[in-house]
């Protein structure tokens, strides 16, 4: 079986999420027998992109079509398979609710987008989400084909190594004690207001260690904090080696507002480290208070939940141990697994929720 596994603008979105699900798909591909391409062209290029959408492009050959974005190049794909009985997949990292609070102007986006979403979803032969709560959400849109959950998965593997990392990446951004950090983008929906807020209730070093923007495109609130942040917090931007993240920091905080799982959360957590979550809808799908995480709603909350891991070392040593067995239940090799069922059933044209 060949399988287009398409990213379109994939150099831009390296550094996101959507570039880290597209990868380990990848690498969960990588452990079965499906070959697998990334570009539905030769030559990728934005002229490319252009000659599709006129139907004017040359287009590789394969049997199933597997996009991760919404954007020219995957509606240029989905016309394609749509015309030439291809099996279209098309998988939902975007919807209309995590897409706002991210950037200026994402908020009063957020519900033209959602229309938009139902008519590109509805195009699939069937549409793969991380978790059976973003399910719901593109029900309720509503989206007219089949939906299946397949979890995002985690690296274990590229991951190895983080320990050795940890004086190397405490002494670069001068940090002390009991970490308190966060991976990835810098955004006002990932809890960033209530990660500065209880950073200035307590005395321990906060790190949030990802990229962030302060041009045009950046909100307030972001360029509000990371221009005037609390005294024991660091904005490391973007760093070249993600493990030394998971070395350096010992309590995960991530009072998000909404994902549609969190690949960062089951980085973590594959890493052994305490996780401080909000306690969101999505989040009950997969994790368990008081067994591999501690769920808080408010500030105080939070702020009392850092403050009794620091004085309960064995209660955050238990914390790590139950979400590394958490994490192992997304292997990468079982997100394989899953790909190729839902792409052979495609074929078959057995496919359902």
């Amino acid at each position: 079986m060949r399988v287009l596994n398409y990213l379109e603008f994939s150099s831009q979105l390296e550094r996101s999420g959507i570039g880290t699900a597209t990868d380990q798909q990848r690498a969960a591909l990588a452990t079965t027998d499906v070959e697998v391409v990334t570009s539905p062209w030769p030559e990728p290029s934005v002229s490319g992109a252009a000659e599709l959408l006129r139907g004017d492009g040359v287009f590789r050959d394969y049997d199933v079509a597997h996009c991760n974005l919404i954007g020219p190049g995957s509606v240029a794909v989905a016309r394609h398979a749509k015309r030439n009985d291809i099996p279209l997949v098309l998988h939902s990292h975007v919807t209309r609710e995590d897409f706002a609070e991210s950037f200026r102007g994402s908020t009063a986006v957020a519900p033209f987008l959602g229309k938009y979403l139902r008519w590109f979803y509805s195009q699939a032969d069937v549409v793969l989400c991380p978790s059976k709560y973003t399910k719901g959400i593109l029900e309720s849109y509503p989206v007219d084909a089949p939906i299946r959950p397949i979890s995002n998965g985690v690296d274990a593997e590229a991951l190895a190594g983080f320990e050795d990392l940890r004086d190397e990446y405490r002494e670069k951004y001068d940090l002390d004690g009991m970490v308190v950090f966060a991976v990835g983008n810098v955004f006002e929906r990932k809890g960033l207001t209530t990660f500065c807020n209880v950073a200035t209730e307590t005395a321990h070093d906060f790190a949030w260690f990802g990229p962030y923007d302060t041009g045009p495109h950046a909100s307030k609130t972001v360029k509000h904090w990371v221009n005037n942040p609390p005294k024991n917090v660091t904005f490391t931007g973007w760093i070249d080696d993600i493990r030394g993240a998971f070395g350096a920091g010992d309590v995960y905080l991530f009072p998000t507002k909404n994902e549609n799982q969190g690949i960062a959360v089951l980085e973590a957590m594959a890493c052994g480290k305490a996780v401080v979550v909000r306690d969101i809808p999505v989040f009950e799908e997969f994790y368990t208070h008081g067994h591999d995480c501690l769920k808080c709603e408010t500030d105080e909350e939070f702020r009392r939940a850092i403050e009794l891991l620091d004085r309960d070392p064995d209660l955050r040593r238990r914390l790590g141990e139950n979400a590394k067995e958490t994490a192992a239940e997304h292997d990468l090799a079982r997100v394989g697994d899953r790909l190729v069922e839902t792409y052979e059933d495609a074929l078959d044209g057995s496919l359902d929720d």
